[in-house]
């Protein structure tokens, strides 16, 4: 169905039986059901809090001893805060904090070149993400440190961090 003809039949119909529809959808789809949930009691710094430790229990895991390491959960849960509409400042904070952790990581344990690769494609989505929000004064010192650690670890891909950073400058 296409969004023309939705709008089409929405018009067609009584504000009960619209009502009736909308909570149908509510109590069948936890999607919809956590969306209205979001809306109406958004909770933002608990999702973030949330995300922050299962983002950390990846690399540093409490209940498992293999860290999994995986770029994915992020990533998940960037794509999930953008869909719900969080605010921009939160999810660049989540994306950063991800780097941030990674590299932690990547000092303790000695990991691929793919995850080098990943982080490189986190990094450009982070400060892609900052900059078309307008957040790079808030957030270029950490985006600068962050960068400069990469470096002094002697991360591979340095020439792709490079480039994102040239956004900034």
């Amino acid at each position: 169905m296409s969004k023309r003809a939705l709008q089409k039949y929405l018009k067609e119909l009584k504000k009960p039986e619209l009502e009736e529809q909308l909570i149908d959808l509510y109590s069948r789809f936890p999607v919809v059901k956590e969306y209205y949930d979001f809306v109406f009691n958004p909770k933002e710094e608990k999702l973030v809090q949330e995300a922050k430790t299962k983002i950390s229990n990846e690399y540093f895991p409490l209940k498992r001893r293999k860290a999994k390491a995986r770029r994915s959960v992020a990533q998940k849960f960037i794509k999930h805060f953008n869909k719900l509409g969080v605010e921009p400042v939160l999810v660049a904070d989540v994306m950063l904090f991800n780097m941030e952790i990674a590299l932690a990581y990547s000092l303790e344990k000695n990991v691929p070149d793919a995850f080098y690769k990943s982080m490189a494609n986190s990094f450009k989505e982070a400060i892609h993400f900052i900059s078309l929000h307008g957040l790079l004064s808030e957030f270029k010192v950490r985006i600068v440190g962050l960068y400069k650690e990469i470096q002094s670890n002697e991360w591979l891909f340095e020439e792709e961090f490079s480039r994102a950073l040239d956004i900034i400058d």
